[in-house]
């Protein structure tokens, strides 16, 4: 058995996109291209608009925010929900009380097929 560590403080800052408040732990990097990280952000920060790269799944494992979309519209996130961003799909996130995330990026993502869609409402 290996141990490792994978609390806030072995995370790196995150600078991209005008993000602000942002750390990330890599935690997993394949050969298929799917890369896999824990994301904290603190009250109030945010990871700034852009264009997202490859398919994103971001899973909120704690706290609260929004995900902003292109247009500048906001939709909640609490923990235990996730939102999914296609190729090209321009988003953002911000943070209200602070917020931690798991963050799964690749090609081919499918979280509809394992994932129940959140109730409206």
């Amino acid at each position: 058995m290996q141990r490792f560590r994978a609390d806030r403080e072995a995370a790196r800052a995150v600078e991209a996109y005008g993000s602000r408040g942002t750390v990330a732990l890599a935690v997993q990097h394949s050969a298929a291209r799917l890369v896999v990280t824990r994301l904290w952000i603190e009250p109030e920060g945010e990871i700034g608009s852009h264009e997202a790269p490859v398919d994103q799944l971001f899973l909120v494992i704690a706290g609260s925010g929004w995900a902003l979309d292109s247009g500048g519209g906001r939709t909640p996130l609490t923990a235990g929900q996730a939102v999914f961003w296609r190729a090209g799909e321009r988003h953002g996130v911000v943070a209200g009380e602070g917020l931690s995330a798991v963050v799964l990026e690749g090609e081919g993502l499918v979280p509809d097929a394992h994932l129940a869609p959140l109730e409206e409402g």
